[in-house]
């Protein structure tokens, strides 16, 4: 019996025990992939919109009490996710990105209201295609020989993209195809094509776009594919490959009679066709001298060897030869001109007169007085030679002697002439008046009267020189001529006869331009904005001093795609094709892309030999729709080429407004200046007793101010037209009179505001007897005061009109 009862009472206790326990709740555990539970081994996409419902905590209470869910994070940490206490709803609440952050820690709990279970859950931040692949170690510049063999490795371009995956992954290859340079898509070498070349002389620039795409992903639940570009500029090292280039051509060189042996007649030059590093050039003489010639082997100065008068033949026709040479003294590279030489006669021979038994120079014949007119003297065989060559050999004969009587001929002789003497006056010849006459048959071009001398003076004439007897005009020797800074040089040249006979001739040079100036662009890239139907306009400029070698042509070089534009080889403009008349039908062509197209144009003289130069344009393309939506949206596009036209114009625009401020601000002071009164200072408003009626209150101030108003007498001044007065009053504005304290009257039955106006003006004290003082109104002032409101107040009765 006793064990039984106790066996009962053990078992009432456990039941009161279990009746009083309260069991935590707990989260439901549903494993892998599941969005409904306790959040183990949950992940997210980094692309999930903020404000999507992610996932659901679940739960139960053994007792079946309600339940609600909490989430929170650490403090250091970002916030990312919310959840309805209720329902156990968790919210992403922030963006996620799986690059800063690919995992969050966030401690759950659940709670009965009175347990509460915590348990600290990882979630996965799971990758999305939201990175492009990005170039670094930018800018790529690469220095490469022009002799480079075709396939050989230029440079390589690496770009990183940190999504995972195919969206990790990047691939490479060049924007333009029809470029002589490849890419290796996996590794981004850059290689010059097999089959293509570099030459330095036609092009020393290249530009090549790289493209770098990743390998795709989703994001957002599309497909979708990111690249970036990026240019690589080659520089083409010079090598020795080109001949020597003969500047100048072609050659002429003037040799005259009285030129001294060794004396220098002309100069080739040449110069090394690879401009880059030039090596030295030596001259040399092939052939055509016959020993009369010899060159400078390094200036390339031809000298005459022998006396003018010693050479063989009137023209020469040598062959310089220029070598290159290799900085190891070796030859390279050889080229060939010719130089015509001519061996000028100089007028230095005087003519001379032949008789029978050969020169001659006295001639006698004996005849009648008054001989027929028109005789020629038979009696006389005088021949007259001139042994110099072209127009040197021409001169005139005429007799020095008693005029009018013979007359020679011919009067003009190139060469050599026969003499004939004829009668022009038979009275004249009178044996009685003389029996001998004497005549010299006489060429004015020789003799002392022939001897001329040449000089040159002017602004111009500093930089050549002139031969004083053959009139030669050639450089200093330490002029450098330059087309470009100075084409044309003029001067004036006085030739002088020993009698002191001068004339003066004004001389034009005008030097012949070589094609030593490549164009030049701006800048070696360049922006410009497209409107659609109009064109863009791209310059070089050549800086040679005449056509064809400042004539520059334009093409384009490389473009991808290629059939996009077009370019006018001579202005420069670049347009789009007929073809492509919407940005949509750009689209079409280039999938994928936006409207900015990056081209490589090339400008090239027509000189020779020809020089020519590239540049990078990117070209932005927009549509006269887009323009016109936003005046300003139109104005910030087409001034985005030039960025200081906007700048310009902001500039011109405060100008104006500053402009209009000062004119504002000028006219006030002048007008302000010539109206130089003083103006009411304020009014005064106080409040005063309501006073007596009207009648008692101005009768009042008819006898109280009468006395005291006599005291000063009020004087308007005449206005000052000079403000710069230079007294010390005239410098200060009027003191404000005080103000008068209120009179003892009738007790007011109310309050009321009244105004007392001041008047601008002067106060000026009578010479005369000072009247007494008020014993009730104050100071005179006041009394004034009180005048001046008696005078108002009078005028103002008369209108029915009072201010009390």
């Amino acid at each position: 019996m006793r064990r039984g009862r106790w066996a009962a009472l053990a078992l009432g206790l456990l039941r009161l025990c279990l009746a009083q326990a309260n069991f935590a709740p707990h989260f439901f555990d549903n494993g892998v992939g599941s969005t409904n539970g306790n959040m183990a081994l949950f992940s997210l996409p980094e692309d999930t919109p903020v404000g999507s419902h992610v996932y659901t905590l679940n739960g139960t209470d053994p007792e079946g009490d309600p339940i609600s869910y909490h989430i929170s994070f650490d403090p250091s940490a970002r916030s990312v996710f919310s959840v309805d206490p209720t329902f156990g709803n968790i919210t992403l609440v922030e963006e996620l990105d799986r690059e800063r952050e690919d995992e969050i820690e966030a401690i759950i709990s659940i709670s009965d209201g009175l347990n509460l279970v915590a348990e600290k859950v990882v979630i996965l931040v799971t990758d999305a295609n939201d990175e492009a692949p990005r170039f670094i170690q930018e800018p790529y510049v690469a220095l490469v020989p022009e002799d480079i063999p075709a396939g050989s490795s230029i440079f390589k371009v690496h770009a990183v993209d940190r999504d995972t995956g195919s969206g990790g992954s990047v691939t490479y290859f060049l924007q333009n195809l029809h470029s002589p340079f490849a890419v290796d898509r996996h590794s981004g070498v850059l290689r010059l094509q097999a089959g293509a070349t570099l030459d330095y002389e036609r092009s020393r620039t290249h530009y090549v776009t790289v493209v770098a795409k990743d390998g795709g992903g989703r994001l957002h639940g599309a497909d979708v594919v990111f690249s970036a570009t990026t240019t690589v500029t080659v520089n083409v090292e010079d090598v020795q490959d080109t001949a020597p280039v003969f500047v100048g051509t072609p050659y002429y060189g003037y040799v005259y009679e009285d030129t001294l042996p060794g004396s220098e007649v002309l100069k080739v030059v040449a110069m090394d066709g690879d401009r880059g590093k030039p090596n030295q050039i030596l001259y040399s003489l092939a052939n055509g001298s016959d020993g009369a010639f010899e060159i400078n082997e390094t200036s390339g100065a031809i000298s005459i060897t022998q006396s003018p008068a010693q050479l063989q033949r009137e023209v020469y026709e040598l062959h310089v030869q220029v070598t290159e040479m290799s900085p190891v003294g070796s030859p390279v590279a050889q080229a060939t001109v010719p130089v015509t030489i001519r061996i000028v006669d100089l007028n230095n021979h005087p003519p001379t007169f032949y008789g029978e038994s050969g020169p001659q120079n006295r001639f006698e014949l004996s005849m009648n007085e008054h001989p027929p007119q028109g005789e020629i003297l038979r009696g006389l065989k005088i021949t007259v030679n001139d042994s110099d060559q072209g127009a040197n050999a021409k001169f005139n004969l005429q007799l020095v002697g008693p005029r009018g009587i013979f007359r020679v001929v011919p009067q003009t002789v190139l060469n050599e002439a026969q003499v004939t003497i004829i009668v022009e006056n038979s009275a004249a010849i009178d044996f009685e008046k003389s029996k001998v006459l004497t005549f010299k048959a006489v060429d004015p071009d020789t003799g002392p009267w022939g001897e001329v001398k040449y000089s040159i003076y002017g602004t111009g004439a500093d930089l050549f020189l002139i031969h004083p007897s053959t009139g030669l005009i050639y450089t200093q020797p330490w002029a450098s001529l330059d087309a470009e800074a100075t084409a044309r040089y003029n001067f004036y040249v006085k030739a002088e006869d020993m009698e002191g006979k001068y004339s003066v001739a004004e001389v034009f040079i005008t030097l012949l331009d070589v094609n030593d100036h490549p164009p030049q662009f701006g800048k070696s890239v360049q922006k410009k904005t497209m409107v659609l139907g109009t064109p863009v306009k791209i310059e070089a400029i050549d800086e040679d001093a005449e056509e064809p070698n400042n004539l520059v042509d334009y093409s384009i070089t490389h473009a991808e795609p290629a059939n996009v534009f077009d370019i006018n080889a001579h202005t420069g403009e670049i347009w789009l094709k007929n073809s492509i008349r919407s940005l949509d039908a750009l689209h079409n062509i280039t999938p994928g892309r936006d409207c900015i197209w990056s081209l490589e144009v090339q400008a090239k003289d027509r000189g020779s030999p020809s020089f020519s130069t590239t540049a990078l344009l990117k070209i932005d393309i927009t549509d006269a729709e887009t323009l016109s939506r936003s005046p300003m949206a139109a104005f910030l596009i087409q001034t985005k080429d030039n960025p200081m036209k906007a700048v310009g114009v902001l500039a011109g625009t405060m100008a104006t407004v500053v402009a209009i401020t000062v004119l504002i601000s000028t006219a006030t002071f002048w007008r302000n200046k010539k109206s130089n009164k003083v103006l009411p200072v304020r009014r005064v408003v106080r409040k005063r007793p309501s006073p007596a009626p009207r009648t008692i209150r101005i009768e009042w101030l008819k006898s109280k101010s009468a006395k005291a108003a006599t005291k000063f007498m009020l004087k308007e001044k005449p206005p000052n037209e000079n403000c710069n007065n230079n007294s010390p009053e005239s410098s200060l504005p009027p003191r404000a009179p005080a103000l008068p304290p209120p009179p003892s009257v009738a007790p007011s039955t109310g309050a009321a505001h009244w105004t007392v106006p001041t008047v601008s003006g002067s106060l000026t004290p009578q010479p005369t007897q000072p009247p007494p003082k008020p014993k009730t109104m104050g100071s005179p002032i006041q009394s004034t005061l009180i005048s001046e409101l008696k005078q108002k107040f009078e005028k103002k009765s008369v209108h029915n009109k009072a201010y009390f």
